[in-house]
């Protein structure tokens, strides 16, 4: 059992690899979370206070339709440390993400950035039509920018897209992602 969850939060910023992968299981299997209530397959390690939750359930009520457990991650306050804000599990496997919701028309540059040094996986759950084209160059430009993104996975209604860095760097991602998005 984890005594202290934004320590363990913290130490993610010092892992990679396996070492980060075995740490976001740990987090996630510690003990410490809780089934929300009138809530299936999302857990939360108590109440959680801060402007985020509504995105945060929105998006994770999504996560569960489209088979994952969902565990919610505190923002710790103390450590002033920047940490993911879920833990999605699916089939065993357990990763850790940074929640983006997008509302505007041209906003997830500037989120894609903001998240580096917070998490290598980033979700954006798509609230608003998004210009195809821009979006693909945003996650394009985000792999280029950032040397430790993983996955871009976006959820778009009742779809689910990832982009790993691979995909990105692929000269039809374009083409690819363009097809995959508007489907």
């Amino acid at each position: 059992m984890i005594s202290d969850i934004a320590l363990e939060l913290k130490k993610l910023h010092e892992l990679s690899g396996a070492d980060y992968s075995r740490q976001v299981e740990r987090i996630a299997l510690s003990g410490v979370f809780h089934p929300l209530e009138n809530e299936q397959d999302i857990y939360t390690p108590g109440v959680l206070k801060n402007d985020d939750f509504p995105n945060q359930l929105v998006a994770a009520r999504k996560a569960v339709e489209l088979g994952y457990k969902v565990y919610i991650l505190p923002t710790p306050r103390k450590t002033r440390s920047r940490t993911p804000d879920f833990i999605l599990e699916k089939k065993n496997t357990f990763r850790a993400y940074d929640l983006k919701t997008i509302y505007g028309k041209s906003s997830v540059g500037q989120d894609l950035i903001d998240s580096i040094g917070q998490c290598n996986r980033i979700l954006l759950n798509m609230i608003t039509e998004y210009n195809t084209r821009s979006l693909a160059f945003d996650i394009k430009k985000y792999f280029e920018t950032s040397k430790n993104a993983t996955e871009v996975l976006i959820f778009k209604g009742k779809k689910r897209i990832s982009v790993n860095r691979m995909m990105a760097n692929d000269g039809a991602f374009l083409h690819r992602f363009m097809k995959i998005y508007e489907r």
